[in-house]
């Protein structure tokens, strides 16, 4: 089996990046944004921390997408013939697919957001009374998402460390006979 460091890193170093950048900005930058002077600063900060982090978190996200893909080729003999890993690989599609949706998704409602730079806020997903009704809305929906990025980034991790503890020469050679002797 050839070494796959390269597809490994981007997969890893993506994924952490993506789960760890959310994580941080729903635990720190949306509430902290609420110290701001005013609303509008608050909606000025929150909307520049945003803004700076979309193309980091699209190039982890690439990163993450691509070293998949490197894995996938890597390992697509062995995803056929060990029992259990061709599951893993489909939960993990299926978790990526779902959190690249909500990641979007998210961006869109950011943009909306972001449409005034300085628009009027108590925090980065809390809005002021004095909040356009559009971007009061967005903002709530944005309440709840952004905790479901970390959530189905942070099960990715999970699924992705089964991933790799089927890689172990005892599972593969388990995986290989339970495969042939049913």
């Amino acid at each position: 089996m050839a070494k796959d460091t390269l597809s490994r890193s981007l997969h890893d170093v993506g994924l952490a990046a993506w789960f760890g950048g959310t994580l941080a900005n729903a635990v720190a930058l949306n509430p902290a944004s609420a110290q701001a002077d005013t609303a509008n600063g608050t909606g000025r900060v929150v909307n520049t921390g945003w803004n700076k982090w979309t193309p980091v978190n699209a190039t982890a996200i690439g990163a993450h997408l691509i070293g998949s893909v490197g894995e996938l080729v890597g390992n697509r003999s062995r995803l056929v013939a060990q029992r259990g890993a061709g599951s893993t690989a489909l939960a993990k599609a299926g978790l990526t697919a779902a959190a690249l949706a909500v990641t979007g998704y998210s961006r869109v409602l950011g943009r909306k957001v972001a449409q005034e730079e300085s628009v009027p806020a108590l925090a980065g997903t809390e809005p002021a009374a004095s909040t356009p009704g559009d971007v009061a809305k967005a903002q709530k929906q944005l309440s709840a998402l952004q905790w479901v990025v970390p959530a189905l980034t942070g099960a990715l991790i999970v699924v992705s460390s089964l991933a790799g503890e089927q890689q172990r020469a005892s599972e593969v050679k388990k995986g290989f006979l339970a495969r042939f002797s049913r």
